[in-house]
């Protein structure tokens, strides 16, 4: 009986083919191989793509887009030294081909052959120097390698020619807790209340970044003046990389002056670069005046043409409920990495803005909504200026509520 039916299957099967090997059979190269491509990329049928383009390499043996789709075509289905193959006897013809290199490269990356890989790109290079794919790719190269400053020029150069290159985009937001570049910073941040404090908020902020091979760190130092009152607030921040889609936040801060600022804080997020130019992080914050109050954030990213999306919440548990806090934020780059307009809009309060001391009150109760504009720009690429105003309405007691502006300007100089 088994028999049987592994006949009639293999008849059946045979029956649904042979009207396409009868049709492929009067089609010429390019037909088979557009044939082939559709296969592969509608059908995800690559066993069959790679049999419409062998027919094609019989009918065109020197076809060399046909061979490095074949290339292609193993490499997908994890048939490495099929793929090599391929590959290695494009490359004994001294094939000139941007799509060769690429293709070969990315091979080579995948397997974690780097130093193998950077050598196909750079032999690409020489023949098609202006490519943005292969440029990009050697980027990652460097990247993986840990050369993040010749990596960051490669992909700044690119984000200027193209700024809505999102794969570009995404790498760049890699690169920069990793560069080694060193950065200092000023900042001042004026808070408006309406209602709810006599007094207005005022706090400079001063930063110093030190790149690693590890990953950057961030020290800061802010200054407030805060119901009337002065205070002083340190703070050490780390981005460590842990591998090609994994990175880090760790953050912690201490403060005498309980009251203008947490006694403690603390923060960790883990970051996942995901396909698509997605992102996606978990962590949390934590911050210690009289009491703790635990703080835990998610959030996902995605970079598409010239525009950044993130959404990412805050959920504070208490004794009997949990607060929510949500934020949507769209950045439109203007053209280098360095360059956007932000928009903002959200409920709750975060704890990663300067209104951290609301924390102390019934954050559970409190109704908040907030919008607002962010501006950053560069000037030769070394200066980065930012202008940001963000309107709140608090509910700060039932039925009450205040209208409060934030308005923050900021300079940082790179070196």
């Amino acid at each position: 009986m088994k028999l049987h039916i592994k006949t009639l299957l293999g008849v059946l099967a045979f029956l649904f083919f042979q009207p396409l090997n009868l049709l492929a059979q009067d089609l010429d190269s390019d037909q088979l191989f557009e044939l082939a491509r559709k296969t592969a990329f509608d059908q995800k049928d690559y066993p069959k793509a790679i049999q419409l383009s062998k027919q094609a390499l019989a009918r065109s043996p020197e076809y060399t887009d046909i061979q490095v789709f074949l290339g292609r075509l193993y490499t997908w289905m994890d048939k490495v030294d099929s793929a090599r193959l391929v590959f290695q006897q494009l490359e004994q013809k001294q094939v000139q081909d941007a799509d060769f290199h690429l293709a070969y490269a990315s091979l080579e990356y995948w397997e974690d052959q780097e130093a193998k890989a950077l050598a196909i790109v750079n032999r690409g290079l020489e023949y098609s120097p202006k490519s943005v794919d292969l440029r990009l790719l050697k980027a990652k190269i460097l990247n993986s390698q840990g050369q993040y400053s010749k990596a960051q020029e490669i992909v700044k150069t690119i984000l200027e020619e193209q700024p809505g290159n999102s794969e570009a985009r995404d790498l760049w937001n890699r690169l920069k807790n990793q560069s080694e570049e060193r950065e200092i910073g000023l900042s001042y941040n004026f808070l408006y209340f309406d209602q709810q404090f006599a007094d207005n908020w005022h706090i400079l902020g001063l930063s110093y970044k030190q790149g690693t091979k590890l990953g950057s760190l961030i020290f800061k130092t802010n200054f407030a003046n805060k119901f009337a009152s002065n205070g002083v607030q340190f703070e050490v921040e780390a981005y460590p990389r842990l591998s090609k889609i994994f990175y880090m936040y760790l953050g912690a801060g201490y403060s005498d002056n309980v009251g203008i600022f947490p006694n403690y804080r603390t923060g960790a997020s883990l970051y996942a670069n995901l396909p698509a130019s997605f992102e996606a992080e978990v962590g949390f914050r934590q911050l210690k005046f009289t009491d703790h109050v635990w703080i835990y954030t998610a959030s996902v990213g995605k970079y598409y043409k010239n525009f950044w999306f993130n959404a990412r919440t805050y959920l504070t548990p208490g004794d009997s409920q949990i607060s929510h806090s949500y934020a949507a934020t769209v950045r439109y780059y203007t053209q280098g990495a360095d360059d956007y307009l932000g928009f903002v809009i959200g409920t709750g309060i975060s704890p990663e803005e300067n209104r951290e001391n609301l924390w102390t009150e019934s954050p559970y109760k409190l109704k908040t909504f907030k919008t607002g504009l962010d501006y950053n720009f560069s000037l030769k690429n070394k200066n980065l200026f930012n202008i940001s105003a963000t309107y709140y309405n608090v509910e700060y007691r039932p039925q009450t509520k205040d209208n409060q502006v934030d308005f923050t300007v900021g300079y940082k100089r790179r070196f």
